[in-house]
């Protein structure tokens, strides 16, 4: 059966924690990080979902099976002085990739972003995902090459907030 032409794009709820959580997941397999993913589901229905949302998704569904999703929040730039977004994770299941869902759900990010007075996009990709980064170019997005990517966590963090 032919995936449809037209899934449902739409803000996700509490009720998808459980597919969100399943797709991002997938975005750890994919990219040899099953052993660093340590969210469950009801973090994402915690963090997503409850009284203070530390985030939003855009979520797809065929026939009601989720199949894509884009995890954002809000970024704040001082060089800008503008607030945009941030997209953390954009997963389509192999399934559906080459339909344009991914480019439709980055659209609609914007599309949020703007009605929510937001200037910009930004997010990482993996440094091997070279389909990740092409795709991206061609939204209209550049490589930010005059700047890096630092982590603080574990053992560090808590060593350095105990200061």
């Amino acid at each position: 059966m032919r995936p449809n032409d037209h899934p449902e794009i739409r803000l996700a709820h509490r009720d998808d924690a459980q597919a969100i959580h399943a797709m991002l997941f997938e975005i750890a397999v994919t990219t040899g990080s099953e052993d660093k993913f340590k969210s469950t589901p009801a973090d994402i229905a915690r963090d997503g979902f409850g009284d203070q949302p530390l985030f939003e998704a855009m979520i797809a569904t065929d026939d009601q099976k989720p199949i894509a999703v884009c995890l954002y929040f809000p970024s704040y730039s001082t060089f800008r002085g503008q607030a945009g977004l941030y997209v953390q994770d954009l997963y389509v299941a192999p399934s559906h990739r080459g339909g344009g869902f991914a480019r439709k759900l980055v659209a609609l990010v914007a599309k949020r972003a703007q009605e929510t007075g937001k200037a910009y996009i930004r997010l990482s990709v993996d440094a091997n995902n070279l389909i990740g980064q092409r795709f991206y170019e061609k939204l209209g997005m550049r490589p930010a090459d005059d700047e890096r990517i630092f982590v603080l966590d574990g053992p560090a963090f808590s060593a350095l907030a105990g200061e």
